[in-house]
């Protein structure tokens, strides 16, 4: 055990006292997060309105029609002639014009044309198309003498409430705010899994590559070697994610200091991301912000980030054994490691699939089976839960969970070892999983 401890030990130090740790573990976040600011700025601030002229002879529109949406604006010139807006067209004051003759059934058998004299994308045809029919429409049912009381009673959308069965009311705020925490809990230990994985490999290549592993060996069991390696690493992922926890949490603290208004730019960008629509389109039906952090409230983040730490711990010892054994396992050519990765990554990909799954039914069988199944339930788990105990998940489910965890982990690091203590000294052979394997049974 104390080998295995000077063995992590070295390890550790010899990577975070390099130049790129700190930078990577400092700018990348920085990198990122900025990266995000800008497009969320650019996505709510950067899109230009289109502006249409319209000149409605028939009197339908004016008062009716709203003038001003998301992407579109209506200016109305009732006095204008059709040749006249085609001139201004032609003038760029505006973008697009929609004329209407005294003698034209716009909501009849008449289409109501935009002239467009710039491109018009998908969201600003939808926009446009939604304004001209809801007008229409709100017309044809008053002709119907209808007053503005009954049509309205009409359009009223009707509440639907999700009850437990113990009676308690379930918050749609809180399943969007799941949903997004999951999925990024989720995300991110598939991150996890792969680069520091694929630096637990590397390190082991380059060791028996270079042949210091040999003179390592003499002093130490190759297993030993193998297990210090990757504590070594895992801590390194360890302090990695406590500082970038920390930068996430300054940099939320100060950029709406520095940046008046930035939180409601990143609450409206966060609901234009398709990871977080669901919680996005909660939050807006309860309010806004005000909302979203009513949300955030109901979530049991003590939970979440102890099992995100127990599964992030357990999910990286189990497969970074797995990406060790295929390192040793290698020589100088890096196609041999690649064809030796594809049964390691492809559990870790479909635990991905099952998880977008599992973030909107936690409680499907399929779910239940990703969140049980070692080599899939780091990133399942986190999926379900996100939605609570014992909404999501229950406490004997999750028990079970970690204790299966522990047993896979114990079983790919005995059978990493076995494949690690033959490989890491055999040289000049191109190995196969059916030759690995072999290894095993001896």
């Amino acid at each position: 055990m104390n080998k295995i401890w000077i063995v992590s030990k070295r390890e550790f130090l010899t990577r975070v006292q390099k130049k790129t740790f700190l930078l990577s573990t400092i700018l990348l976040p920085l990198l990122i997060f900025g990266f995000y600011a800008l497009i969320i700025y650019f996505s709510v601030k950067g899109s230009d309105t289109y502006t249409i002229a319209v000149a409605d002879k028939t009197g339908s529109f004016e008062q009716s029609l709203v003038k001003k949406g998301d992407d579109v604006e209506f200016l109305f010139l009732n006095n204008e002639t059709e040749t006249g807006l085609k001139d201004r067209l032609d003038k760029k004051e505006f973008d697009g014009y929609v004329f209407i003759p005294a003698q034209s059934d716009p909501g009849g058998k008449d289409t109501i044309r935009v002239v467009a004299g710039k491109k018009a994308g998908i969201s600003t045809i939808n926009e446009v198309e939604d304004r001209f029919s809801k007008v229409m429409e709100e017309k044809r049912l008053l002709s119907y003498n209808l007053t503005r009381v009954q049509l309205d009673s009409l359009q009223k959308n009707t509440a639907v409430k999700f009850i437990s069965s113990k009676g308690e009311e379930e918050s749609k705020t809180r399943a969007g705010v799941a949903y997004g925490v999951g999925f990024v809990s989720g995300f991110l230990i598939y991150i996890i899994l792969f680069v520091y994985g694929s630096m637990v490999m590397r390190g082991v290549m380059e060791e028996k590559v270079s042949r210091i592993s040999e003179v390592i060996i003499s002093s130490v069991k190759p297993f030993q070697l193998m297990m210090g390696k990757i504590i070594g690493i895992g801590g390194v992922g360890l302090v990695q994610f406590l500082i970038w926890g920390v930068l996430i949490v300054v940099l939320q603290m100060l950029l709406p200091l520095i940046f008046p208004g930035f939180a409601e730019q990143m609450q409206a960008g966060a609901m234009q991301s398709p990871q977080m629509a669901q919680a996005g389109q909660a939050a807006q039906q309860s309010g806004g912000m005000a909302g979203l952090f009513d949300g955030l409230r109901q979530v049991n983040f003590g939970l979440i980030f102890g099992c995100f730490l127990f599964y992030f711990l357990g999910g990286y010892l189990l497969y970074s054994s797995l990406f060790a054994a295929v390192g040793s396992a290698v020589n100088e050519d890096p196609q041999d490691a690649q064809s030796l990765l594809l049964p390691i990554t492809m559990p870790i990909i479909f635990a991905i699939v099952i998880m977008m799954k599992t973030v909107n039914e936690p409680n499907s069988g399929l779910a239940i089976f990703g969140s049980m199944f070692p080599l899939t339930s780091p990133i399942v788990m986190m999926a379900r839960v996100a939605h609570g105990i014992p909404d999501g998940v229950t406490w004997l489910q999750l028990i079970i969970s970690m204790a299966l965890l522990i047993g896979g982990f114990l079983s790919t690091t005995w059978l990493a070892g076995k494949i690690y203590r033959t490989g890491i000294l055999l040289y000049g052979k191109k190995v196969t999983w059916k030759e690995m394997l072999k290894w095993v049974r001896k």
